[in-house]
């Protein structure tokens, strides 16, 4: 390869990690600039202390309290179609694995018993 030819890779390189490492600062620099995170902080304490204000309201009303009602539920459903039919063939081949071994040991113990 020709120097002048990786002189020009080189300058490639350097432009497309020059252009995207100025729009991340750009991107981080007016999320913060906007207050986007303390926002979201903001959003966060509003919601603890609304359910704080519940909590103590289900007290003095005498009722059943259970820290679950009180919590912000961080659980995300990831299954579709493609993560149930990966579990199907797993499942599948786990069962055929299992008795192929156990078809295997049985003949084993078939012929140490003979």
């Amino acid at each position: 390869m020709k120097p002048e030819d990786r002189i020009k890779i080189y300058n490639k390189i350097f432009k497309y990690t020059f252009w995207v490492l100025l729009i991340t600062f750009l991107t981080l620099y007016f999320s913060q600039a906007t207050g986007y995170y303390e926002f979201k902080q903001h959003k966060k304490v509003v919601y603890t202390a609304d359910q704080i204000k519940k909590f103590e309201a289900d007290v003095a009303a005498g009722k059943d309290v259970h820290i679950e009602d009180y919590m912000e539920t961080t659980m995300k459903d990831y299954r579709n179609k493609t993560s149930d039919l990966g579990l199907s063939i797993s499942e599948t081949m786990g069962n055929i694995v299992k008795t192929g071994i156990e078809s295997f040991f049985d003949a084993i113990n078939k012929m140490v018993e003979e």
